[in-house]
């Protein structure tokens, strides 16, 4: 991945760390990693644990933020989902996976910010 890729994609989950928190949102961890992979967000909303999906793009030559949710990014989201709770000795806590759809547009500037809950539930 380009440097200019990663810094997007480290703007765009610093953006969402904080739409988050202004949304009431606790954040607990960014970028936890296992050798799977990684959760971009971990947060809390009241007693539910939110793993958080950023997705940024700049326009859409490549398509929305939300259609870079693919079948098998789901599949591996849930997966490590269950391993930090493994991990974190949480298996008894609710929980979901949300995502967050950063959109700039073709000049930088930001077109929008989007909190989607439960985004993997729609596959």
């Amino acid at each position: 991945m380009s440097d200019s890729r990663k810094e997007l994609g480290r703007w765009g989950e610093q953006l969402a760390a904080s739409y988050l928190e202004s949304l009431g949102y606790k954040v607990l961890e960014r970028n936890w990693r296992c050798r799977r992979g990684e959760i971009d967000i971990v947060t809390r909303a009241g007693e539910i644990l939110v793993f958080v999906e950023v997705k940024t793009r700049r326009g859409r030559d490549y398509g929305t933020p939300e259609e870079a949710l693919t079948r098998a990014k789901v599949k591996r989201l849930l997966e490590l989902s269950q391993r930090y709770l493994l991990e974190h000795d949480l298996e008894e806590v609710d929980w979901r996976v949300d995502l967050v759809a950063v959109e700039l547009d073709h000049q930088g500037e930001l077109v929008r910010c989007e909190h989607v809950p439960n985004a993997v539930w729609a596959w």
